[in-house]
């Protein structure tokens, strides 16, 4: 082989990162696995919390943080383009930059969600912001940029708030219609240290938005005394206006798994205005970590989420449910006898789901970005 073939693949394996086939050895029913990054990589401490999106067929984006050393989870924010639905990923750039400099200020960010308008040739992804010398994420503010070339540059734009307290993401964005017009809905809590606009220091609610750049209170959820529900992810019901959320659950105080570890749920007959007070899901494990929780559009409910007790975060397991039918037993969605955490789904077609979610070692978390396929029926 000549010098030059040389130097052409060795270019194109820096272009295209992970361009071939890893063997990953894992039990469970999700396919199709590929390492879109490890912390190898890069120079981050930690890989965290993805989110995917899809621009057009075979066309992935996903959206993760590359965690700051000295930071608790703080983050620049990274995205990487799949254009073969996910078999190889491209060389990430920067959607949110903790070097860039705004003025005197520097800022780190968290937890992006990424999105597409129906019908729209853009895309969007939101994540908290915070001044860098916070030590953490807790008293962040919504931030927000969009591409136009299916993720691969962005541009930031400042959000129009009609909600001025600090926030936390994680749920996807939700599209409904009201009178004819399209709705977003994006579920959020507070953990702040202060009281704010919403209520206490722990609350969740939904902000609203008809543009995408203004924002405001759609409604909040009644928080119980001793159970912090946090960190939900919001499904079309099977009225017009109906929505469910469920959400993740800790105890109020210490931060720690309930004594019977389930999901709590709340719903919405009036597209998020108001939110029932919320109650036990009793086939929905949850110990302190978030779960991926959606509908699909044949109409199957879907609960990804970490068994275990609270911190493990080793095995995903999922379970379906159909309307009016029970919960299915519990399933294995990925073990490879790593620790696994925060999934994100998107559905490219019905009941055809793309997942990401971020990984490590026996020992040690977020490490790695992996990414698979699963359908259900």
């Amino acid at each position: 082989m000549s010098n030059k073939s040389k130097i052409i693949i060795l270019l194109l394996i820096l272009i295209y990162g992970h361009s071939f086939s890893q063997s990953i050895d894992y039990k469970g029913d999700v396919t199709d696995v590929r390492l879109i990054r490890s912390l190898e990589e890069t120079n981050a401490a930690k890989l965290a919390i993805p989110h995917i999106v899809q621009w057009k067929p075979n066309h992935l984006i996903v959206a993760y943080e590359e965690v700051l050393h000295g930071k608790t989870d703080m983050a620049s924010i990274a995205s990487v383009v799949s254009t073969d639905d996910g078999s190889t990923w491209q060389t990430p750039n920067y959607i949110f930059d903790k070097n860039e400099k705004f003025g005197n200020m520097q800022f780190a960010y968290a937890n992006p969600i990424l999105f597409k308008p129906e019908g729209q040739d853009i895309l969007w992804c939101f994540a908290m912001r915070n001044p860098l010398y916070q030590p953490n994420s807790e008293e962040s503010y919504l931030v927000a940029a969009y591409s136009g070339d299916g993720g691969r540059s962005w541009y930031n734009v400042e959000p129009i708030m009609g909600y001025s307290g600090s926030l936390v993401l994680a749920g996807n964005i939700i599209t409904v219609k009201e009178n004819g017009e399209t709705v977003y809905l994006l579920p959020a809590h507070r953990n702040s240290l202060d009281n704010g606009p919403v209520g206490g220091a722990r609350v969740h609610f939904v902000l609203k938005s008809k543009n995408l750049i203004e924002w405001d209170i759609a409604g909040f959820v009644p928080q119980p005394d001793d159970v912090w529900v946090h960190e939900g992810h919001i499904a079309q019901g099977e009225t017009d206006g109906e929505l469910t959320m469920v959400m993740r659950t800790s105890t109020m105080q210490g931060n720690k798994a309930l004594n019977n570890p389930r999901a709590w749920s709340t719903t919405s007959l009036d597209n998020g205005r108001t939110w029932s007070f919320p109650k036990e899901e009793p086939k929905l494990y949850n110990a302190v970590s978030e779960a991926a929780f959606g509908k699909t559009a044949n109409g199957t409910y879907y609960y990804i989420y970490n068994d275990g007790p609270k911190s493990s975060r080793m095995t995903l397991k999922y379970k379906t449910k159909r309307f009016n039918q029970e919960w299915t037993g519990e399933k294995i969605f990925f073990d490879a006898g790593i620790k696994n955490s925060y999934p994100s789904v998107i559905e490219v077609n019905p009941g055809d789901l793309r997942i990401v979610w971020d990984s490590g070692t026996h020992d040690q978390s977020r490490t790695k970005i992996h990414f698979g396929k699963l359908k259900v029926e």
